[in-house]
C-alpha cells in the first residue's frame, strides 16, 4: 500500500480543521461535515478544544485517495502550541498550507512556511473562504509568490468569487510552462525547441517532480465549508506529494514517536511514524533520544500492542509496516521525540525553540501539591517543552510555557482531568548564561590530610559555538577511572551547569575532564558527584559568563489609524521596528524584535490598542547579552559558587 503522511497547516482561523473534515466527508467516511463552532469535528476530539474551538494537540485520521492512504495530521494554529506543529513537521511527507481569501497571508502563516522550508518538506497552498465576502485572487497570488512562496504555481482560478456561488475551475497546464521552465534546464530546452511537443503528461509530470523537490508550491483555490475546489487539491495530494518510501518489510526498524496521550485506564500510548521496516507487538526494540544537556540516551522496551490507522480516526491490530503511523502501547519510558530501532538521523535539537516564560504554579488546596506534581508530569508527557521543574530545596514547582493561552489551556485540563484547582504567578522571562573565556580548576584527593571527599576531578570549560549546548569530552585515559565514577561526573557537570554564577542555566559550552584520581577502596561515586559542582563552579567563574535575553522575532498586524498608539508601547518595551508594509490600504503590517520580556504585556495591550482588530504573533529569533545589570535568579540550597555555604550544607552542617 502506498502512504502519504501529510500536515494540514494554517494560522489560526484560516480553516485547516474544517478542510480536514471535507476531505474525510468526501471519502465516505463522515456523514456530515463538522464545524468549529458547533464543536462536533472529528479532530478535535478534547471537550476543551471543542470548547475554546482552536486545535490544541496535533490529532491523526486516514482516509483514502484512490489507492493511496493519507495519514492526515491536524495541527494547532496558535503559536502558544508551536511545539506541537513541530512534533508532526518532523514526521511529514508533504504539507496544505492553508491561507484565507479573505485575510489573506498572516503573521503566523510566513513562521510555518519557513520551518516546511527549513526541513525541505514539499508544500500545497490551499487559499480557503473564496465564498466569503472580500476574497481576492489576482492580489493574493502575487502576494504569495512575492512574500511566502516565490514560484507558486496557480492550479485553479475563480469564477464568483466572494459568492455563495464561487466556482473554483482548473487551470490549463499551459499557464505553468514559464515557470516551470525557469528551474529545469532540461525542461527549458524542451519548451524552445520547437521539434518537442510538450504535451499536458510532460508538463504535469514535471510539475510534480519540481513539487516534490519544493522547486514550486500548486497553489489551489476552494472552499472547505462548500467543498469547492476540495476535489482538485486531492489529487494533487496524491499527485504532487511524495509518498512514503517503504523498503523492504525485513529493512531494520525505524520510527519515530510523535505523540504521546494516557488511556482510559492511564496507560501510556503512544503515536509513532515508521520510517523503514516494520514494528510488530512484542518484539523487544532498542529506541534513543538526544537532547543539548544529556546528549544521546539508549534504552530498551517491547511494545505489548500495535495498532495502526485505516479508516478515519479508527485504530486495528496489525503490524506497522514502513509509510504508517502506528499506536503503540506498553513503552512505559517512551517520550516523545524518541526514536525506535535505530539513532541514525536522530534529530539533535529542536527547530523551534524552547519556552522563554516561566512561571510558579501552585494548588489552591497545599494538600494537592503531590497530586499537582504527578498531574504536570502526565501533561510534560504530551508536551516536553513545558519542562516541569521542582526545586528540591523549596518544592516550589515552575512551567516553562509559550504564553497566556497555553497557561490557561494547563489551568482548565487540570481542573476537567485531574479534578485539581491552581494559581499561576506571574510569568517571567527566562535567561542564559554564556561564558566569556576559558577557566580552569582542580579539587585532588590529599593523601596526607583530611579529605571531605575521596575525588580528584580537573575540569576546563570554555565556549562552544552558538547552538550546540553542552558538549563533554575527555582528557584523561577512559580506563584510568572506573566507569560509574566517569558518569557521576559527566551527569553532575550537566546539572550544575543548569544554574551558573547568576543562577540561570549555562549553555553553548564545552567541558573537558583533563584530571582524574580515586583511593581504592575508599572512593565511591558519592564523592565525584560531590566534588564536581565545586569544580563546575570554580572553573565558570574562572570563565566568567555574560547573562543572555530571549529575543523574538515581531510581527504585528494593526488598523493604520492605531500604528501611532501602538509604537509608543512598544518603546518602553525595547522593540526595535525594521519593516513597515500598508497592506490593503488600512492594515499596516510591522516587523522587528521584541525581548521576551515584553511579550506577555504587549499581547495584553493588542486589544485595547487596535480595537480588537490587531493581531501579534512572536517566534524566538535568538540570544542577545542582556543590558545594563543582569537579572539574578535567586537560589536555595547549596550553591556551589559560596564553597563554605556548599561545604556546609553538603555535609549536613546547616539545616
Amino acid at each position: 500500500m502506498t502512504f502519504v503522511n501529510l500536515g494540514i497547516l494554517a494560522h489560526v482561523d484560516a480553516g485547516k480543521t474544517s478542510l480536514t473534515e471535507r476531505l474525510l466527508f468526501n471519502a465516505g467516511l463522515i456523514d456530515h461535515v463538522g464545524s468549529v463552532d458547533r464543536g462536533d469535528t472529528t479532530t478535535d476530539s478534547m471537550e476543551l478544544e471543542r470548547r475554546r474551538g482552536i486545535t490544541i494537540q496535533s490529532a491523526v485520521v486516514a482516509l483514502h485517495i484512490g489507492d493511496t492512504q493519507v495519514n492526515l495530521i491536524d495541527t494547532p494554529g496558535h503559536s502558544d502550541f508551536a511545539g506541537e506543529v513541530e512534533r508532526a513537521l518532523r514526521v511529514l511527507d508533504g504539507a496544505v498550507l492553508v491561507i484565507s481569501a479573505v485575510e489573506g497571508i498572516q503573521a503566523r502563516t510566513r513562521i510555518i512556511m519557513r520551518l516546511l522550508k527549513s526541513l525541505g518538506i514539499p508544500v500545497l497552498l490551499f487559499v480557503n473562504k473564496i465564498d466569503r465576502m472580500g476574497a481576492r485572487y489576482e492580489d493574493l497570488l502575487k502576494s504569495i509568490n512575492d512574500t511566502l512562496a516565490p514560484g507558486c504555481v496557480p492550479m485553479t482560478e475563480v469564477t464568483d468569487i466572494g459568492t455563495r456561488g464561487a466556482r473554483a475551475i482548473p487551470l490549463p497546464l499551459e499557464r505553468m510552462t514559464e515557470v516551470l521552465a525557469e528551474r529545469s534546464d532540461t525542461f527549458l530546452s524542451a519548451f524552445v525547441d520547437d521539434a518537442v511537443e510538450l504535451s499536458d503528461e510532460l508538463r504535469y509530470a514535471e510539475l510534480a517532480r519540481q513539487a516534490r523537490a519544493g522547486w514550486v508550491h500548486p497553489v489551489y483555490f476552494g472552499s472547505a465549508i462548500t467543498g469547492e475546489g476540495v476535489e482538485h487539491l486531492a489529487r494533487g495530494i496524491v499527485d504532487l506529494l511524495p509518498s512514503a518510501s517503504a523498503g523492504a518489510a525485513d529493512d531494520p526498524p525505524r520510527a519515530t514517536i510523535f505523540k504521546i496521550e494516557r488511556g482510559r485506564a492511564g496507560e501510556k500510548i503512544c503515536y509513532a511514524r515508521v520510517h523503514s521496516g516494520t514494528i510488530r507487538a512484542r518484539e523487544r526494540i532498542p529506541f534513543y533520544r538526544s537532547s543539548l544537556h544529556d546528549g544521546v540516551q539508549e534504552l530498551t522496551g517491547r511494545p505489548s500492542a500495535v495498532r495502526v490507522y485505516r479508516d478515519g480516526a479508527g485504530v486495528c491490530d496489525d503490524n506497522a509496516p514502513a509509510g504508517s503511523i502506528a499506536k503503540l502501547w506498553g513503552l512505559a519510558e517512551a517520550r516523545i521525540g524518541d526514536q525506535l530501532g535505530s539513532s541514525d538521523d536522530l534529530p539533535g535539537g529542536g527547530l523551534i525553540a524552547p519556552p522563554t516564560l516561566e512561571t510558579v504554579i501552585s494548588p489552591e488546596s497545599h494538600q494537592d501539591r503531590t497530586r499537582l506534581f504527578t498531574a504536570l508530569g502526565r501533561l510534560a508527557e504530551q508536551d516536553p517543552l513545558i519542562n516541569i521543574h521542582q526545586d528540591k530545596d523549596t518544592g516550589v514547582l515552575r512551567v516553562r510555557l509559550y504564553g497566556e493561552v497555553q497557561m490557561e489551556v494547563i489551568a482548565d485540563t487540570l481542573r476537567e482531568q485531574f479534578d485539581l484547582a491552581v494559581t499561576f504567578e506571574e510569568a517571567r522571562t527566562i535567561y542564559v548564561e554564556r561564558p566569556t573565556g576559558v577557566g580552569e580548576a582542580l579539587e585532588e584527593i590529599n593523601f596526607e590530610g583530611l579529605n571531605f571527599f575521596w575525588a580528584t576531578v580537573g575540569l576546563r570549560i570554555e565556549p562552544a559555538p552558538p547552538g550546540t549546548g553542552i558538549t563533554f569530552g575527555l582528557d584523561v585515559e577512559l580506563g584510568g577511572l572506573p566507569l560509574a565514577f566517569h558518569k557521576a561526573i559527566e551527569e553532575t557537570t550537566r546539572e550544575t551547569l543548569r544554574r551558573g554564577p547568576h543562577g540561570w542555566e549555562v549553555i553553548d559550552v564545552a567541558v573537558t575532564l583533563f584530571r582524574t584520581g580515586y583511593a581504592s577502596p575508599i572512593s565511591a561515586a558519592g564523592d565525584f558527584r560531590n566534588a564536581t559542582p565545586l569544580v563546575v563552579a570554580k572553573a565558570l567563574t574562572m570563565a566568567g559568563t555574560r547573562v543572555h535575553e530571549p529575543v523574538h522575532r515581531l510581527v504585528m498586524e494593526v488598523p493604520e489609524d492605531c500604528v501611532s498608539a501602538v509604537m509608543q508601547v512598544l518603546v518602553p518595551l525595547r522593540a526595535v521596528v525594521e519593516e513597515q508594509e500598508t497592506r490593503e490600504a488600512t492594515i499596516v503590517v510591522l516587523r522587528g524584535r521584541l525581548p521576551a520580556s515584553g511579550v506577555v504585556a504587549l499581547t495584553r495591550r493588542v486589544p485595547e490598542l487596535t480595537r480588537g482588530e490587531g493581531v501579534v504573533v512572536t517566534e524566538f529569533d535568538s540570544y542577545r547579552p542582556y543590558p545594563g545589570t543582569p537579572p539574578v535568579n535567586p537560589r536555595a540550597g547549596a550553591n556551589p559558587y559560596d564553597r563554605e555555604q556548599y561545604m556546609l550544607h553538603t555535609l549536613g552542617r546547616v539545616p
